[in-house]
Order: C-alpha cells, then structure tokens, then sequence
C-alpha cells in the first residue's frame, strides 16, 4: 500500500476556508460526503462525539467506550487535543455548541 503524502499547510487551511464559507450544516455534511469515505466521516464523527462526551459529562474512559464503540486509545488521544493541544479547536467547537456553565 503506498504511503500518503502529508498535506501542504496551505492545501489544510484552504479545507479549512471550504468548510468554513459552506455556510450551513447542511452544506458541510454534503461537502464531507464528497470528499470522504463513510468511514473517514464515522471516524470524525465518533471524535466529536468522544469530546462531547468528555467536555459535558463525568463519564470513565470506559463507559465512554462503552456509548461510543471507540477504543480508549482513541478517547486518550481526544482527551489529549481536547484538554492539552496548543490547537485548541475541539475546545473552540464545543465552546460554541456546548458552552460550560
């Protein structure tokens, strides 16, 4: 299998630009299906999902395992960019649709 060239930083923030401008859920959802696998949307979506769940419950690493059929390798990598990652951009997402009280 060959292996994936990573992306140029200016093709990311050029997505990044696309995702933004689409304008609704709706448009961004068609635009995934576009340019994912089913897969690779499962995936997005069940991190999300994982960092909701860490952001607005005290649920265990395992009962979050439990809900979402992740790994808990996968719910310490999210915890890890949720709560330590200089990029910030779960706790951007969730400030805005989960604001903590």
């Amino acid at each position: 299998m060959p292996k994936t060239i990573p992306a140029n930083p200016k093709d990311i923030l050029e997505l990044a630009t696309a995702l933004s401008a689409l304008g609704s859920p709706k448009a961004v959802k068609n635009f995934l299906h576009d340019v994912a696998t089913p897969q690779e949307i499962d995936a997005l979506a069940q991190r999300f999902k994982i960092a909701r769940l860490l952001w607005d419950t005290d649920l265990s690493y395992q009962e979050i395992a439990q809900q979402t059929k992740a790994s808990t390798t996968t719910i310490t990598r999210v915890a890890r960019f949720l709560k330590q990652e200089r990029f910030g951009g779960y706790r951007e997402a969730l400030n805005l649709l989960h604001p903590k009280k």
